[in-house]
């Protein structure tokens, strides 16, 4: 039989809903960015600049927004008076530190539960995950009262081990689908021919590892932009950016220009590398969605 060209007919009703699908996403994307927009660029404003409105009859105001002397001034008060630096190195050694430590015991135990069978595994499965599930708010009073009494509060250790608290059994749920994920037989085969228990689960670490970066940056952003434990647990010697970035509102004044720029320091890092990883992000979350 000849072919025949296929013609694809739009109802009106599915030309609508393409129109509002379209408005919808322009809409959304105005939403999202023009605060990071206004931040950025008052961040670059002198405080006479920032504050200034526009003339009257002027209702879009977007002239005046744009008409200003860029200034680093407000960057250099962070990072020359304020020690922004030194909350900059706090927050990554938190960050940092938290989502290794929870990677590496949390995919030792998620690959436990994953391969080994044991009386009470989906009870012990459902108590770690449990623990997860409490707000902070409800254990941040037995935790400072812990921490304090280990000399672990204003330390960064003590905040490394706050944020793993958190960031472990989660890593433990969210790293057994992706080892659920991977045929046992991969091991098997290495264990025939000799190799243990642990060299087998080496083996399989390529295969996870898109879920396992994937997870590291989930645990990065938590750390990384939490306030609660950071204003508690760390309060004095490990104080991070959004303690620091706080601290900028005082009651006799408020320092707008500093505070766009530290809020632009706190969102650029983890802004790109959410755009550098993104691909292989997608690509981790989806790992152990799907089982086979």
């Amino acid at each position: 039989m000849a072919s025949r060209d296929v013609v694809h007919y739009n109802t009106p009703l599915q030309r609508v809903l393409s129109v509002l699908s379209v408005v919808f996403v322009i809409f959304y994307l105005i939403w999202t960015l023009l605060p990071f927009v206004i931040m950025f660029v008052s961040s670059f404003k002198d405080l006479l600049e920032a504050f200034k409105l526009p003339a009257v009859g002027d209702w879009a105001g977007i002239g005046v927004f744009f008409e200003f002397t860029p200034t680093l001034k407000h960057y250099q008060t962070l990072f020359a008076e304020n020690n922004f630096s030194r909350y900059m190195l706090n927050s990554l050694i938190a960050a940092g530190g938290s989502a290794v430590i929870s990677v590496i015991f949390g995919s030792l135990a998620a690959y436990s539960l994953s391969r080994v069978d044991f009386r009470g595994k989906s009870d012990l499965f459902f108590w770690i995950i449990s623990t997860r599930m409490a707000p902070v708010v409800a254990v941040m009073v037995p935790l400072f009262a812990i921490f304090r009494s280990l000399d672990l509060v204003g330390t960064l250790p003590g905040l490394i081990l706050a944020y793993t608290t958190f960031n472990l059994p989660f890593a433990i749920w969210i790293l057994k689908g992706f080892f659920d994920n991977v045929p046992y037989g991969i091991e098997e085969a290495q264990m025939v021919d000799g190799a243990t228990r642990f060299q087998a689960f080496r083996s399989i670490l390529p295969l996870v590892a898109p879920g396992i970066g994937a997870f590291i940056v989930l645990c990065i952003l938590f750390a990384w932009n939490d306030f609660l434990f950071a204003a508690i647990i760390g309060s004095g010697g490990a104080k991070t950016l959004p303690v620091a970035t706080r601290e900028l509102v005082q009651p006799q004044n408020i320092q707008w220009g500093a505070i766009m720029a530290a809020g632009v320091v706190t969102t650029a890092p983890m802004m790109l590398l959410g755009l550098v990883i993104r691909k292989y992000l997608v690509t981790g979350l989806t790992m152990g969605a799907v089982k086979e």
